[in-house]
């Protein structure tokens, strides 16, 4: 089984950090991390120092990968050719780094892929012709037609309605157990967090402020001196934990 850990990375740009001696517990395929912080925390600096986009200092650590092209990135624009249709884009990140020979096997993974996030109505349509939240979700499939050990997601859920945001953490977190893949999603919405993933990661200034169990990690005071609000958690019928702000905290 895959395994990430990050032991004191930095990353940064020209003689400016951005990340700080970012240090994590060892994470398991199977399950999806959650990344939160405050805009401008190194979210996206972090995904892209782990993907290898970024040089630093430090190491991050992959385990038990199936090949040298276990991780994969997406971030949150990824600039897709616009003339390019749906199909034809997904197909490309399937063939990624291969010669591109389409076997039936790849045609049969984009179709599933297709399928798994509704894609088939805009299937032929232009990358270029789509609104935002149908371009994230192309680029979900890009991803997962690569069949990731490792799966980076910035903020695939910024373009979406509430529902589609929903129906896509469901499927990412059914992926992770069923193909015990290890997914890190960046998220703005805590109860997001709180929600689908088992694990997180807090960053705020460049620093790991806190990580491990979503549970024992996301508390008032955590909230308080990371977002500056004053919260509560409460859990709902069906046992699901939810932040309910009462009030946004004196700024320092």
């Amino acid at each position: 089984m895959v395994s990430l850990q990050l032991n004191a990375v930095c990353a940064g740009y020209g003689r400016t950090p951005i990340l700080t001696d970012i240090s994590t517990p060892i994470f398991k395929g199977g399950q999806v991390v959650a990344l939160i912080g405050p805009n401008a925390a190194g979210k996206s600096t972090l995904f892209r120092r782990i993907a290898g986009v970024m040089k630093g200092a430090g190491e991050v650590l992959v385990t038990g990968a199936s090949s040298p092209q276990a991780v994969c990135y997406m971030p949150q624009d990824t600039g897709a050719n616009p003339v390019l249709s749906v199909y034809e884009s997904i197909i490309l990140a399937r063939m990624q780094g291969r010669a591109l020979k389409v076997k039936g096997d790849d045609l049969a993974k984009v179709d599933e892929v297709v399928d798994l996030l509704k894609l088939e109505s805009i299937s032929h349509h232009n990358i270029g012709d789509l609104s935002g939240g149908q371009r994230q979700l192309v680029s979900a499939a890009q991803a997962l037609v690569r069949n990731p050990d490792i799966l980076l997601m910035d903020e695939p859920t910024s373009a979406l309605d509430l529902n589609r945001q929903i129906e896509l953490l469901r499927i990412v977190r059914a992926l992770a157990v069923e193909k015990k893949m290890l997914i890190l999603i960046a998220l703005h919405d805590i109860n997001h967090a709180m929600r689908f993933a088992e694990s997180v990661m807090v960053l705020s200034g460049g620093r790991l402020r806190a990580s491990g169990p979503t549970s024992d990690v996301i508390t008032p005071n955590l909230l308080r001196e990371v977002y500056s609000i004053d919260a509560r958690i409460e859990h709902c019928s069906k046992g699901i934990p939810q932040v309910i702000v009462d009030d946004v905290a004196d700024q320092p």
